[in-house]
Protein backbone atom coordinates (compact mmCIF):
# COMPACT_ATOMS: atom_id res chain seq x y z
CA UNK A 1 0.00 0.00 0.00
CA UNK A 2 1.10 3.34 -0.76
CA UNK A 3 2.42 5.52 1.93
CA UNK A 4 -0.14 8.41 2.77
CA UNK A 5 1.53 11.96 3.76
CA UNK A 6 -0.36 14.86 5.24
CA UNK A 7 0.46 18.38 5.38
CA UNK A 8 0.64 19.63 8.69
CA UNK A 9 -0.56 23.28 9.43
CA UNK A 10 3.04 24.16 11.59
CA UNK A 11 4.90 23.64 7.88
CA UNK A 12 3.55 25.91 6.38
CA UNK A 13 1.73 28.27 9.22
CA UNK A 14 1.40 31.55 7.43
CA UNK A 15 -1.52 29.67 5.31
CA UNK A 16 -4.98 30.18 6.58
CA UNK A 17 -7.17 26.48 6.95
CA UNK A 18 -8.19 26.89 3.34
CA UNK A 19 -5.02 27.91 1.66
CA UNK A 20 -3.35 25.57 3.16
CA UNK A 21 -5.77 23.08 2.11
CA UNK A 22 -4.90 24.49 -1.22
CA UNK A 23 -1.65 24.28 -1.01
CA UNK A 24 -1.80 20.83 0.24
CA UNK A 25 -3.97 19.29 -2.79
CA UNK A 26 -2.05 20.92 -5.18
CA UNK A 27 1.15 19.11 -3.87
CA UNK A 28 -0.39 16.05 -4.22
CA UNK A 29 -0.72 15.28 -0.37
CA UNK A 30 -3.54 12.90 0.65
CA UNK A 31 -4.65 14.88 3.59
CA UNK A 32 -4.26 18.07 5.80
CA UNK A 33 -3.69 18.71 9.57
CA UNK A 34 -5.21 21.85 10.89
CA UNK A 35 -4.03 24.40 13.59
CA UNK A 36 -7.67 25.38 14.42
CA UNK A 37 -7.08 25.75 18.09
CA UNK A 38 -4.00 28.59 18.12
CA UNK A 39 -1.97 28.78 20.90
CA UNK A 40 -1.99 32.80 21.24
CA UNK A 41 1.86 33.20 20.50
CA UNK A 42 2.96 36.37 19.04
CA UNK A 43 2.93 36.52 15.64
CA UNK A 44 1.25 33.20 14.98
CA UNK A 45 -2.08 33.85 12.50
CA UNK A 46 -5.37 33.19 14.50
CA UNK A 47 -6.89 30.25 12.58
CA UNK A 48 -10.02 29.16 15.23
CA UNK A 49 -12.79 28.63 12.44
CA UNK A 50 -14.93 28.28 15.60
CA UNK A 51 -15.62 31.70 15.85
CA UNK A 52 -14.96 32.74 12.38
CA UNK A 53 -17.72 31.57 10.21
CA UNK A 54 -16.56 32.93 7.34
CA UNK A 55 -13.16 31.68 7.69
CA UNK A 56 -15.37 28.37 8.61
CA UNK A 57 -17.20 28.58 5.35
CA UNK A 58 -14.11 28.91 2.97
CA UNK A 59 -12.42 26.09 4.99
CA UNK A 60 -15.37 24.12 4.38
CA UNK A 61 -15.43 25.06 0.53
CA UNK A 62 -11.70 24.04 -0.02
CA UNK A 63 -11.99 20.73 1.15
CA UNK A 64 -14.90 19.93 -0.81
CA UNK A 65 -13.64 21.57 -3.79
CA UNK A 66 -9.81 19.71 -3.40
CA UNK A 67 -11.66 16.18 -1.80
CA UNK A 68 -8.79 16.26 0.37
CA UNK A 69 -10.05 14.93 4.37
CA UNK A 70 -9.05 16.58 7.35
CA UNK A 71 -6.45 13.67 9.61
CA UNK A 72 -6.15 16.11 12.55
CA UNK A 73 -6.56 19.73 14.15
CA UNK A 74 -4.63 21.02 16.74
CA UNK A 75 -3.80 21.97 19.38
CA UNK A 76 -5.27 21.50 22.85
CA UNK A 77 -2.82 22.43 25.92
CA UNK A 78 -3.21 20.69 29.89
CA UNK A 79 -2.08 24.29 31.36
CA UNK A 80 -2.64 24.85 34.98
CA UNK A 81 -6.08 27.24 35.81
CA UNK A 82 -8.17 25.94 32.72
CA UNK A 83 -11.38 25.29 31.77
CA UNK A 84 -11.96 22.17 29.56
CA UNK A 85 -15.14 23.50 27.80
CA UNK A 86 -13.71 26.25 26.02
CA UNK A 87 -12.09 24.02 23.85
CA UNK A 88 -15.68 22.45 22.98
CA UNK A 89 -16.80 24.75 20.21
CA UNK A 90 -13.16 23.67 18.52
CA UNK A 91 -13.69 20.22 18.84
CA UNK A 92 -17.65 20.87 17.64
CA UNK A 93 -15.99 22.93 14.59
CA UNK A 94 -13.10 20.31 13.96
CA UNK A 95 -15.99 17.58 13.29
CA UNK A 96 -18.00 19.46 11.19
CA UNK A 97 -14.87 19.62 8.67
CA UNK A 98 -14.47 15.77 8.96
CA UNK A 99 -11.66 15.47 11.79
CA UNK A 100 -11.70 12.67 13.78
CA UNK A 101 -8.30 13.86 15.80
CA UNK A 102 -6.77 16.01 17.99
CA UNK A 103 -3.22 16.78 18.75
CA UNK A 104 -2.99 17.79 22.65
CA UNK A 105 0.10 18.04 25.03
CA UNK A 106 0.74 18.84 28.86
CA UNK A 107 1.87 21.61 30.14
CA UNK A 108 1.94 21.31 34.21
CA UNK A 109 3.46 19.36 36.50
CA UNK A 110 0.75 18.14 38.35
CA UNK A 111 0.03 14.68 37.43
CA UNK A 112 -3.74 14.24 38.79
CA UNK A 113 -4.44 17.56 37.55
CA UNK A 114 -3.55 16.56 34.25
CA UNK A 115 -4.99 13.26 34.23
CA UNK A 116 -8.78 14.95 35.24
CA UNK A 117 -8.15 17.61 32.81
CA UNK A 118 -7.35 14.98 30.25
CA UNK A 119 -10.05 13.02 31.27
CA UNK A 120 -12.52 15.82 31.07
CA UNK A 121 -11.40 16.69 27.13
CA UNK A 122 -11.98 13.19 26.68
CA UNK A 123 -15.10 13.18 27.53
CA UNK A 124 -16.24 16.52 25.58
CA UNK A 125 -14.61 15.27 22.80
CA UNK A 126 -16.49 11.77 22.52
CA UNK A 127 -19.73 12.45 21.42
CA UNK A 128 -18.20 14.64 18.38
CA UNK A 129 -16.45 11.65 17.37
CA UNK A 130 -13.04 12.89 18.18
CA UNK A 131 -9.86 10.64 20.20
CA UNK A 132 -7.45 13.40 22.08
CA UNK A 133 -3.81 12.14 21.06
CA UNK A 134 -0.96 12.76 23.62
CA UNK A 135 1.87 14.35 22.24
CA UNK A 136 5.12 14.02 24.26
CA UNK A 137 7.18 17.29 23.49
CA UNK A 138 10.97 18.23 24.12
CA UNK A 139 10.10 21.43 25.52
CA UNK A 140 6.61 20.52 27.52
CA UNK A 141 6.11 18.31 30.85
CA UNK A 142 5.92 15.21 29.34
CA UNK A 143 8.79 14.75 27.22
CA UNK A 144 9.42 11.18 25.99
CA UNK A 145 7.25 8.03 24.79
CA UNK A 146 7.64 6.44 28.20
CA UNK A 147 5.75 9.33 29.97
CA UNK A 148 3.19 9.59 27.34
CA UNK A 149 2.50 5.80 27.61
CA UNK A 150 2.32 5.85 31.70
CA UNK A 151 -0.07 8.78 31.44
CA UNK A 152 -2.38 7.61 29.09
CA UNK A 153 -2.48 3.71 30.95
CA UNK A 154 -3.59 5.76 33.99
CA UNK A 155 -6.19 7.85 32.34
CA UNK A 156 -9.96 6.46 32.16
CA UNK A 157 -11.02 7.39 28.86
CA UNK A 158 -10.79 4.83 25.37
CA UNK A 159 -11.15 7.78 22.62
CA UNK A 160 -7.10 8.55 23.49
CA UNK A 161 -3.91 8.24 21.07
CA UNK A 162 -0.53 8.92 21.22
CA UNK A 163 1.87 11.02 18.75
CA UNK A 164 5.24 10.17 17.76
CA UNK A 165 6.77 12.94 16.12
CA UNK A 166 10.73 11.87 15.44
CA UNK A 167 12.44 15.34 16.24
CA UNK A 168 10.94 14.80 20.16
CA UNK A 169 11.76 10.91 20.17
CA UNK A 170 14.76 11.87 18.74
CA UNK A 171 15.40 15.03 20.94
CA UNK A 172 14.45 12.34 24.06
CA UNK A 173 17.22 10.18 23.00
CA UNK A 174 14.76 7.52 23.42
CA UNK A 175 15.58 3.78 22.37
CA UNK A 176 13.77 2.05 19.49
CA UNK A 177 12.81 -0.75 21.34
CA UNK A 178 10.47 1.49 23.44
CA UNK A 179 7.92 1.47 20.26
CA UNK A 180 7.08 -1.80 20.56
CA UNK A 181 5.04 -0.72 23.57
CA UNK A 182 3.08 1.17 21.93
CA UNK A 183 -0.85 -0.22 21.46
CA UNK A 184 -1.33 -0.47 17.89
CA UNK A 185 -5.15 1.36 18.37
CA UNK A 186 -3.44 4.43 20.11
CA UNK A 187 -1.48 5.52 16.75
CA UNK A 188 -3.73 7.24 14.52
CA UNK A 189 -0.71 9.11 12.85
CA UNK A 190 2.77 10.10 13.21
CA UNK A 191 4.50 13.63 12.60
CA UNK A 192 7.97 13.21 10.41
CA UNK A 193 10.71 15.60 10.14
CA UNK A 194 14.77 15.36 10.33
CA UNK A 195 16.96 17.14 12.75
CA UNK A 196 20.81 17.84 13.01
CA UNK A 197 23.03 15.59 15.57
CA UNK A 198 24.17 18.52 17.77
CA UNK A 199 21.08 19.24 20.57
CA UNK A 200 20.87 23.24 21.10
CA UNK A 201 22.86 24.28 23.45
CA UNK A 202 19.88 26.16 25.69
CA UNK A 203 15.79 26.19 25.85
CA UNK A 204 15.77 28.72 23.57
CA UNK A 205 17.54 27.32 21.10
CA UNK A 206 15.65 24.13 21.27
CA UNK A 207 12.45 26.07 20.91
CA UNK A 208 13.76 27.83 17.92
CA UNK A 209 14.89 24.32 16.22
CA UNK A 210 11.29 23.20 17.24
CA UNK A 211 9.46 25.94 15.47
CA UNK A 212 11.56 27.27 12.58
CA UNK A 213 14.54 25.34 12.19
CA UNK A 214 13.54 21.37 11.32
CA UNK A 215 14.77 19.44 7.85
CA UNK A 216 13.42 17.38 5.46
CA UNK A 217 13.42 13.52 5.80
CA UNK A 218 16.95 12.25 5.28
CA UNK A 219 18.78 15.25 5.62
CA UNK A 220 19.70 14.72 9.59
CA UNK A 221 21.08 12.45 12.24
CA UNK A 222 17.37 10.92 12.81
CA UNK A 223 16.80 7.76 10.99
CA UNK A 224 12.99 8.16 10.50
CA UNK A 225 13.22 4.75 8.00
CA UNK A 226 13.84 3.00 11.33
CA UNK A 227 11.13 4.73 13.18
CA UNK A 228 8.21 4.23 11.05
CA UNK A 229 9.21 0.74 10.38
CA UNK A 230 8.66 -0.24 13.78
CA UNK A 231 4.85 0.91 13.89
CA UNK A 232 1.91 0.34 12.01
CA UNK A 233 1.45 1.94 8.96
CA UNK A 234 -0.26 5.31 9.42
CA UNK A 235 -1.08 8.46 8.25
CA UNK A 236 2.31 10.38 7.72
CA UNK A 237 2.53 14.02 8.51
CA UNK A 238 5.17 15.96 7.65
CA UNK A 239 5.46 18.54 10.16
CA UNK A 240 8.77 20.69 8.95
CA UNK A 241 8.77 24.06 9.93
CA UNK A 242 11.55 26.04 8.66
CA UNK A 243 11.08 29.51 8.17
CA UNK A 244 14.55 30.13 5.72
CA UNK A 245 13.11 27.81 3.70
CA UNK A 246 9.70 29.03 3.69
CA UNK A 247 10.65 32.08 3.21
CA UNK A 248 12.60 31.31 0.22
CA UNK A 249 10.17 28.79 -1.40
CA UNK A 250 6.88 30.31 -0.64
CA UNK A 251 4.61 27.98 0.78
CA UNK A 252 3.23 26.49 -2.46
CA UNK A 253 6.88 25.36 -3.10
CA UNK A 254 8.04 24.58 0.17
CA UNK A 255 5.41 22.20 1.24
CA UNK A 256 6.14 20.29 -2.11
CA UNK A 257 9.43 19.96 -1.49
CA UNK A 258 8.86 18.75 1.62
CA UNK A 259 6.49 16.29 0.04
CA UNK A 260 8.87 15.59 -2.76
CA UNK A 261 11.83 15.00 -0.45
CA UNK A 262 9.51 12.31 1.89
CA UNK A 263 8.35 10.41 -1.18
CA UNK A 264 12.34 9.71 -2.08
CA UNK A 265 13.27 9.52 1.25
CA UNK A 266 10.42 6.20 1.58
CA UNK A 267 11.21 4.78 -2.07
CA UNK A 268 14.85 4.61 -1.00
CA UNK A 269 14.74 3.53 2.60
CA UNK A 270 11.74 1.86 3.26
CA UNK A 271 13.03 -1.55 2.02
CA UNK A 272 16.38 -1.20 3.95
CA UNK A 273 14.85 -0.44 6.96
CA UNK A 274 12.27 -3.10 6.77
CA UNK A 275 14.75 -5.91 5.85
CA UNK A 276 16.73 -4.62 8.93
CA UNK A 277 13.77 -4.84 11.64
CA UNK A 278 12.23 -7.43 10.13
CA UNK A 279 8.45 -5.43 9.51
CA UNK A 280 6.83 -4.88 6.88
CA UNK A 281 8.24 -2.46 4.30
CA UNK A 282 7.23 1.26 4.05
CA UNK A 283 4.78 2.08 0.85
CA UNK A 284 5.95 4.37 -1.36
CA UNK A 285 4.33 6.16 -4.19
CA UNK A 286 5.34 6.48 -7.14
Amino acid sequence: MEARFSLDHLTVLECTPPELVHVAADAGYDCVGLRTMPLGIPGEPDCEIAHDPVLMRRTREALAATGLPVSDIELVRVVPSMDPRSYEAGFAAGAEIGARDVTASIWTADGPYAREMFEQLCEIARPYGLRLNLEFVAIAEIRTLREALAFLRSVEARNVGVVVDTYHFYRAGAALEELADIPPEWLHFCQLCDAPAAVPASADELRDEVRDRRLYLGEGAIDVAEIVARMPETIYALEIPNLARLASLGPAGYASTCLQRARRYFAEHGRRSAAGSGLPGLGARP
